[in-house]
């Protein structure tokens, strides 16, 4: 009997090695031909030219420098044989880079209705497919439709999602996407009556190749608006809104320092909608107020927080309003508030007269003395410090760090910039850097401190005030400061120290230090 059954294994053992590789690889066919018969396939995407919404030169407000550099391109849209006999050519790419919400596509827009071009917008993500080669074949097809249909714009928005360094890209596929898009910029013809206009808010980011003569020929820096620019913004925005005869337009451009044409256009819609809730007919100035707050400090929280907590909040804010009051160079607050909104339990919202582009070292270093404030009076008062300051703390940090080693403000290290996260760097640079930055935070901590304990009566005014309104405006805010005969503003630097600094914020908001060591003074006097 055992002759057969080995017989019957040799017999399995021959057949196993012919027939089951057969069987596998027909598995494997059986399951590539179900996938390519019933799994979704991408269908190419549509591509056709889409409205610019009739967005006109007059829709677009507060970056007139970028209107005049795109004017040309309408005008050469518009008519190229007059520039065609002289020789010139339209610029074949324009890149237009700036932070966020300033406007860059209603510009592209703008561009197309007034230069009655067909407008093909693209977000440079959806160039981007799992599978090498796609986003390729959609940029060739892309641009041939557009070349088809010229005079044409082609708006490729967020750029470098396609358009980063090249070599970075383990798959390929931006690589060769980014490929295709430098060649079809090359490969545009003479008759060609196609621009692209690309929008970017890391503009460090791109390309190198993206960003030569030839390809993206103009580079437009698109910045937020100053403040009549602002003020044009809030006039376009409503424009379609009844507003009361009171409401000043100049004012709330005054109190919004620092925010973009989008949010502009969303504080106008949010005091519509305070308007609509209180069902009135026309948009009052409180409206606006109420929708800045909502806008910069967040919605109003339904927190209940103790007595205790409320005074900490009273107090610190007080804080900050008063030492904003007696240095010169810092902008005065214009509300203080304990309400919580957002994350914040209280802020203090000051207003510039004017804009600035640049701070000197003296108006950076009372800056940080108002961070600080909040957080001294909370340890002058109370005896203790909390949690309630850590983003002020952080703000102080991040002063101080770019005072030392971005703005040349140290005493020793002013002569040069240092980067702040240089491994290579040598260990006593870095002991250097930490020990100035340290210096500057405890002068400012003991100007605060000086500030604070000096004007206690005016402290307690606005802290006592604060606690039984919530709110305190501008003119309650002057008329506490008459009320002490005795407050004068302080001298900018209460110590000898060659100060300095960086941007104010809108808003110094609760989230103090233990009283510093020994004066000693930075500029090495």
């Amino acid at each position: 009997m055992s002759a057969p059954i080995a017989l019957s294994y040799q017999a399995f053992e021959d057949w196993a090695v012919i027939w089951l590789p057969i069987i596998f690889m027909a598995l494997i066919a059986v399951v590539l031909v179900y996938m390519l018969r019933f799994m979704p396939r991408t269908k190419p995407q549509e591509i056709k030219p889409q409205s610019s919404d009739s967005i006109s030169w007059d829709d677009v407000a507060g970056v007139e420098e970028a209107k005049d550099e795109l004017r040309e391109v309408v005008e050469f849209l518009r008519d190229p044989k007059r520039f065609k006999k002289l020789g010139a050519k339209v610029p074949k790419g324009i890149l237009l880079h700036g932070p966020p919400g300033t406007g860059k596509t209603l510009l592209a827009k703008a561009v197309a209705h007034e230069s009655n071009a067909q407008f093909f917008a693209q977000s440079a993500s959806s160039f981007v497919e799992m599978f090498a080669g796609l986003g390729a074949a959609r940029i060739r097809r892309l641009f041939r439709i557009a070349r088809k249909q010229a005079p044409a714009i082609v708006f490729i928005d967020e750029l470098d999602a396609v358009g980063a360094t090249r070599g970075n890209d383990v798959s390929g596929e931006k690589d060769q996407t980014l490929n295709q898009l430098l060649v079809e910029l090359d490969g545009f013809g003479g008759g060609d009556d196609l621009v692209v206009i690309a929008a970017s808010n890391l503009l460090d980011k791109l390309d190198p190749a993206l960003l030569r003569p030839g390809r993206f020929d103009r580079q437009i820096f698109v910045s937020p608006p100053d403040l009549k620019g602002r003020q044009q913004i809030l006039r376009v925005h409503t424009r379609h809104k009844p507003l009361r005869d009171d409401v000043d337009l100049g004012l709330i451009s005054r109190q919004t320092s620092g925010l973009t044409g989008a949010d502009l256009a969303n504080l106008c819609n949010e005091a519509a909608i305070f308007a609509g809730r209180e069902r009135r007919d026309v948009l009052l100035t409180q409206d606006f107020q109420a929708a800045l707050e909502r806008v910069v400090a967040g919605m109003q929280s339904r927190r209940v927080i103790t007595d205790h907590e409320k005074r900490l909040v009273a107090y610190h804010e007080a804080g900050h309003a008063l030492c904003s009051e007696l240095l010169p160079s810092v902008e005065k607050v214009h509300r203080i508030s304990i309400i919580p909104r957002g994350r914040a339990l209280g802020y203090t919202l000051n207003l510039p007269e004017e804009d600035r582009y640049l701070k000197t070292k003296e108006e950076l270093l009372d800056y940080l003395v108002v961070l600080l404030g909040g957080r001294v009076t909370e340890h002058l008062v109370f005896g203790q410090i909390t949690t309630g300051a850590s983003d002020d703390l952080k703000k102080v940090h991040e002063i101080s760090r770019s005072m030392v080693t971005d703005y040349g403000m140290g005493t020793e290290l002013q002569s040069k910039q240092l980067p702040a996260a240089d491994y290579s760097m040598a260990d006593a640079t870095r002991r250097r850097i930490d020990e100035e930055q340290q210096f500057i935070t405890d002068h400012a901590h003991r100007r605060a401190l000086k500030l604070v304990s000096g004007h206690r009566s005016l402290l307690e005014a606005f802290a006592a005030t604060l606690l039984n309104s919530e709110v305190l405006e501008r003119g309650d805010i002057e008329r506490l400061v008459a009320e002490h005969e005795g407050v004068q503003p302080s001298p900018s630097r209460l110590e000898p120290l060659n100060a300095g600094g960086t941007g104010k914020p809108r808003i110094a908001a609760v989230e103090g230090t233990e009283p510093a060591g020994p004066a000693r003074d930075p500029s090495g006097a």
